[in-house]
């Protein structure tokens, strides 16, 4: 597939001649200004190479490469102009970013070699990103493994907390919905270092130590500290550092922030937790909420009231829901346990609530070959409006 190159001109014979010589190798767009320029990137981007005029009335190039970056800082950036001025160059680079500088008028030649190159820094440029994101997607897996193996109550109840931000992440103005979402992923990360003995009392709950209530306490900043150092991450982990915080300024971490300055993904997975906490103890979602709306200062009531109506939608979208008995072979990863999985000796392994995934389904085959599991195991199946059942994502 031949890459997306766009040239911005105010002068139509000079876009027409670039679209004749460079449409063979590449697909071609073209924009008579600046703003014409940003609407196309917007509506058919992104773009490998964007090539711009400096002269153009209302936006020069140099305006237009500034907004081009921070709406594509991937693509390639390439200036024109008929005035080479020592200014006109240094602002081209330093506030739109300029790869490199060309003279109007171009030699055909010396513009087919500045687009390869351009080609071949957008490719460098690509290929890095891909590194790091499957760099990134293993490591968050290898966390979201070791958590469902050292801590799988924290595991299911993280689960269920991905699966409300699912239903909420078109419900608010977010910059980025990756953040929430990995956030969602990580937000129990740090009870992996928890000992078992207050990991076990935490889900049980038994009464916490003074020393134990403040391991949990801290727990937030250690997930912080675990993950700020993966690159990409840092917003991630400081969306968990606060995803404990009252909207009143209250609670951990004890600082002066409240309100609108705690980050809005923060203030959302507070109100998430919450909901998991309320269901432990045996309530439903909207109950849950309801309790929680009639206790001012912990949440931000904007979210709040965008959950209850998100959620209150979702109730009417589920017919019934049933209980099915399977065994081991046929569990499936999307499962949710309607009962604990326990060993013939009484031993629980996974609690009821847990999302089946392809890593406990592995743990379970492994468990079996040191002793049996007590079967049949028990899961919930969704009836939805379109008579379709399907395992169930999360008990609203």
């Amino acid at each position: 597939m031949s890459e997306k190159i766009l040239f911005v001109d105010d002068e139509a014979n000079v876009l027409s001649a670039l679209k004749r010589q460079f449409r063979k190798q590449y697909a071609v767009s073209t924009a008579e200004s600046g703003a014409n320029g940003l609407q196309k990137i917007a509506k058919e981007g992104p773009y490998a190479v964007i090539i711009s005029d400096m002269q153009m009335p209302e936006m020069n190039g140099i305006q237009f490469l500034q907004v081009a970056q921070q709406m594509a800082p991937e693509s390639v950036r390439l200036m024109l102009t008929g005035n080479a001025d020592q200014k006109t160059a240094i602002d081209a680079v330093n506030k739109g970013c300029v790869f490199s500088f060309y003279t109007k008028p171009c030699a055909p030649e010396i513009m087919s070699q500045a687009i390869e190159k351009a080609i071949d820094q957008y490719h460098l440029i690509t290929a890095e990103r891909e590194l790091l994101e499957g760099t990134l997607n293993g490591s968050v897996k290898l966390l979201m493994d070791m958590l469902s193996m050292v801590a799988p109550d924290a595991f299911g109840k993280t689960v269920a907390i991905q699966e409300m931000v699912g239903k909420l992440l078109n419900s608010f103005d977010l910059e980025d919905t990756w953040n929430l979402k990995l956030a969602a992923m990580l937000s129990n990360i740090a009870c992996v270092t928890l000992p078992p003995e207050t990991l076990a009392k935490t889900w049980t709950n038994n009464a916490l130590s003074p020393q134990e209530k403040l391991m949990i306490t801290r727990l937030p900043e250690v997930g912080k500290n675990l993950i700020s150092n993966i690159p990409r991450l840092e917003r991630v982990s400081e969306i968990i550092y606060y995803q404990h915080k009252l909207f009143s300024g209250g609670g951990f971490p004890e600082n002066n922030c409240s309100g609108e300055d705690i980050p809005q993904e923060s203030r959302i997975l507070k109100i998430l937790h919450d909901i998991e906490d309320f269901k432990a103890q045996g309530l439903g979602v909207l109950p849950a909420l309801k309790r929680m709306s009639a206790s001012h200062g912990n949440y931000d009531p904007n979210i709040l009231n965008e959950v209850i109506r998100v959620f209150s939608n979702s109730e009417n979208t589920v017919m019934s829901n049933t209980v099915i008995n399977t065994t081991l072979n046929r569990l499936q990863p999307g499962h949710v346990l309607a009962a604990n999985i326990e060993s013939v000796e009484g031993k629980l392994l996974f609690a009821a609530g847990h999302k089946i995934t392809n890593t406990i389904i592995e743990r379970l085959l492994n468990y079996q070959q040191i002793t049996k599991l007590k079967e049949p195991i028990q899961v919930s199946v969704n009836y939805h409006n379109d008579n379709s059942p399907e395992a169930m994502d999360v008990a609203v």
